[in-house]
């Protein structure tokens, strides 16, 4: 059973799993991605950060988001521990519904093309790349995944 709660992003859980996700980017990327999300960015409406927890109240996980533009909603922080059993893919799902509820029609994300692993990840739950955006144009590292959530019901969506 994995459990997904609202919590605090500067909370000492929260601290944990974004300072593992920062040493895993690096370790991958030679950049921590802590310049891209400030705790406040899930403190403001229609944004959220949120815990996986496992059935002992292991920590497993955590995502957060936060309005981008207009009806667009970006994924940050999204991080599920090795081994976490499915953390990834129900931190994802949360925070898809959570957007869809919210009024977002798309959510965007960036990650690093080298993040091989990331990429299959949204890939594989209906992400398709998209022109860079913000920052990231121009950004030949950079990669831009969205998701269209029209239509979206319970769980699910289809792709952009």
């Amino acid at each position: 059973m994995i459990a997904i709660t609202a919590c605090d992003p500067d909370s000492p859980d929260a601290r944990a799993l974004v300072d593992e996700l920062s040493a895993a980017l690096a370790a991958i990327t030679g950049d921590s991605g802590k310049a891209s999300f400030a705790a406040d960015d899930a403190r403001v409406a229609r944004s959220l950060f949120v815990v996986a927890r496992g059935a002992a109240g292991q920590l497993l996980g955590c995502a957060a988001l936060r309005p981008l533009e207009g009806d667009v909603g970006e994924v940050k922080r999204m991080f599920a521990r090795p081994g976490s059993g499915g953390a990834g893919a129900a931190l994802l799902a949360h925070v898809e519904q959570a957007a869809h509820t919210s009024g977002y029609t798309q959510l965007w994300l960036e990650t690093r093309k080298v993040n091989t692993r990331a990429v299959a990840f949204y890939e594989k739950h209906g992400y398709r790349t998209i022109p860079n955006y913000g920052k990231y144009v121009g950004r030949d590292d950079a990669v831009c995944l969205g998701k269209s959530l029209d239509g979206m019901s319970g769980r699910g969506g289809r792709g952009v």
